[in-house]
């Protein structure tokens, strides 16, 4: 039976869906997705914005109440606000920080900004329907808990019941974005690189290839590990928490550290300068290990969950009932026209961008129907929507289909992924909307305001933030991890293992074992013991971007470990504010000097 207690009626007094709101998601989350562009270039990471939508969306009509008597921004209109605001944020989910710069350097393939545009839309749109078609047997039948939907709902709650904390709150978002902001253009007139650990160092070996080219010794330093000025990685790792910032640092050592001297001194990575890192051949040699632990790991989890895929496709003919006598349920036909109109885009616009054919498209389409169902499964069980592992298993299934095409491979398993990211934000907060009394019917309308506005500003930010990927992704400056995973990925796929670096076949076998033990073990430790089991995804990530990212987040993880304990009401009320308070500001200043730096080189032309 369907469980109503906890989910009051739709409340239609209330002001909810109104014009104010929709265009504060859609700005609101438009300007927040140059964040998650941002930080996923970078880190390869992407933080949900639904509580910082919240947040800013509450002190600016605030502000704008006192000055010019608007009306109240009600509870209802602030959840219209971060639906539409947390889809926009996230449409870096759809391609931009992965699938869509890899198909560019693979195969030189250039966007233009309505093209990439109309894909990312494209793809970020079947998700929403997805979503809302399974939300009511999901949500209100099996009862799923859908935690970051609940801590939506719990803060907008408490803001309305006590709206001095909520001040206080958005006053601790907003210094801790001018802050990070202000660091982040003050480290970049000053020029501060990431620097120490120069002192700690080792002798080469003599018989090793680093002593026959003359160089004597190796710094950590030269391996990488510094202390960055940036506060991006380090606001990361207060929100990921101490395990995983521990698991990054231990992958870090073991894969730039060891292997990276391993490297060097069989000849396969060449030395720099000697007050310089040597990363690139390094890095360039990680990334096999590095996404072969991430797939093997992601694989298990895939498995895992293989019994649900039976229970993902189940729609109740009590969910049907009630959806057919509710008036603020989403018409069935709004969601068949919907998914129709997405279908017949990909079919086009792959074929003519992409040479996809016709076929082929309508399969990705099928696939990421019954993929993206099961990802809202697990997102609603464990909070984590398996972006990633949906888009390998699609790569696989037309590495099979269509053997040896790159744009295939990558654009086909980039409807998935984008659906299922934008598929599991939409869930997220349909959850949010029944605990507190909002239509379906006006959540979906708005996320689709969010989803076009994301991906207008959100490509186009991609495009000038990193106008040149081939030149200027998988470096020191912009690690883009995600990007080099579907790289490699499709790279095996074309070439086949034999076109690997020397060593990189046995290092990923090695890897990939290992981030199948990994996850095993963290299935199945007993629970006391599982916060102590090093975390495959982390490792793997430490991998495939520099080492000083892992010690910035390990001191992130330390440093929320710490507010844990000794100011125990300060952390539960201000830490996860200001760090994303954090994230939001370097990101912003950085995408603006970014784009800054464009501008001025085309004016020098």
């Amino acid at each position: 039976m369907s469980d109503t207690s906890i989910y009051p009626p739709v409340d239609t007094v209330t002001r909810s869906f109104t014009v104010r709101a929709v265009l504060t998601g859609a700005l609101l989350g438009g300007t927040l997705s140059v964040c998650n562009v941002y930080t996923g270039l970078k880190i390869g990471w992407g933080f949900n914005m639904s509580i910082t939508a919240v947040l800013l969306s509450f002190g600016f009509w605030g502000v704008m109440k006192a000055l010019f008597k608007t009306p109240g921004w009600t509870i209802l209109e602030n959840n219209i606000n971060q639906t539409g605001a947390s889809a926009a944020a996230s449409i870096s989910s759809a391609g931009l920080v992965s699938a869509v710069p890899a198909l560019t350097i693979l195969d030189g393939y250039q966007f233009t900004w309505f093209t990439l545009t109309i894909w990312v839309l494209l793809c970020s749109s079947l998700g929403v329907f997805i979503a809302v078609l399974f939300s009511r047997q999901l949500i209100h039948v099996d009862k799923l808990p859908f935690a970051s939907g609940v801590a939506t709902a719990r803060t907008l709650q408490e803001m309305y019941a006590e709206g001095k904390e909520a001040t206080v709150r958005v006053w601790a978002l907003v210094t801790g974005g001018v802050a990070a902001a202000s660091w982040k253009l003050a480290a970049t007139w000053l020029a501060l690189k990431p620097t120490g650990l120069g002192w700690l160092s080792f002798s080469a070996s003599e018989s090793g290839a680093l002593k026959k080219s003359g160089v004597a010794s190796v710094s950590a330093h030269n391996l990488g590990f510094a202390f960055d000025p940036s506060l991006l990685m380090v606001g990361a790792g207060a929100i990921i928490g101490l395990r995983s910032g521990a698991s990054m640092l231990f992958g870090a050592i073991v894969s730039w550290g060891f292997i990276g001297t391993w490297l060097l001194e069989k000849g396969w990575a060449k030395a720099g300068a000697p007050d310089a890192p040597w990363g690139k051949g390094i890095g360039e040699w990680l990334i096999w290990p590095g996404v072969s632990l991430l797939v093997a790991s992601s694989m298990v989890s895939l498995v895992a969950i293989v019994p649900q895929f039976a229970r993902a496709f189940r729609r109740s003919s009590e969910a049907k009932d009630a959806e057919a006598h509710d008036p603020h349920a989403v018409p069935t036909r709004w969601i068949a026209i919907g998914v129709s109109v997405v279908a017949v885009g990909v079919v086009i616009v792959g074929n003519l961008l992409f040479g996809m054919a016709p076929w082929l498209g309508l399969t990705a389409v099928a696939l990421t129907g019954v993929l993206a169902i099961v990802a809202l499964r697990v997102s609603g069980e464990t909070n984590i929507t398996p972006v990633g592992p949906m888009g390998k298993v699609t790569q696989l299934t037309f590495a099979i289909l269509d053997p040896g095409n790159v744009s295939t491979n990558l654009m086909a398993a980039n409807v998935t992924g984008g659906s299922a990211s934008q598929a599991g934000d939409m869930i997220h907060d349909l959850k949010t909307g029944a605990l507190i009394g909002s239509s379906p019917k006006h959540q979906m309308l708005s996320q689709l305001a969010g989803v076009v506005s994301g991906a207008i500003i959100g490509s186009a930010i991609y495009l000038v933030l990193v106008p040149d990927p081939k030149g200027m992704l998988l470096t020191q400056e912009w690690a883009a991890p995600a990007v080099a995973a579907w790289k490699s990925v499709a790279e095996v796929f074309r070439h086949g293992l034999d076109q690997l670096p020397p060593g990189a076949t046995w290092a990923m076998l090695v890897a990939a074992i290992l981030g199948v033990a990994l996850a095993l073990l963290e299935k199945h430790a007993p629970e006391k013991y599982r916060g102590w089991v090093p975390s495959a995804s982390g490792i793997g990530l430490a991998a495939l971007v520099p080492a000083n990212f892992s010690i910035s987040f390990f001191l992130g993880g330390v440093i929320s470990v710490v507010l844990n304990k000794y100011a125990k009401d300060w952390s539960s009320r201000f830490l996860i504010v200001v760090a994303s308070g954090v994230i939001a500001g370097e990101s912003l200043a950085g995408a603006g000097q970014a784009i800054w730096k464009v501008i001025s080189e085309l004016l020098l032309k």
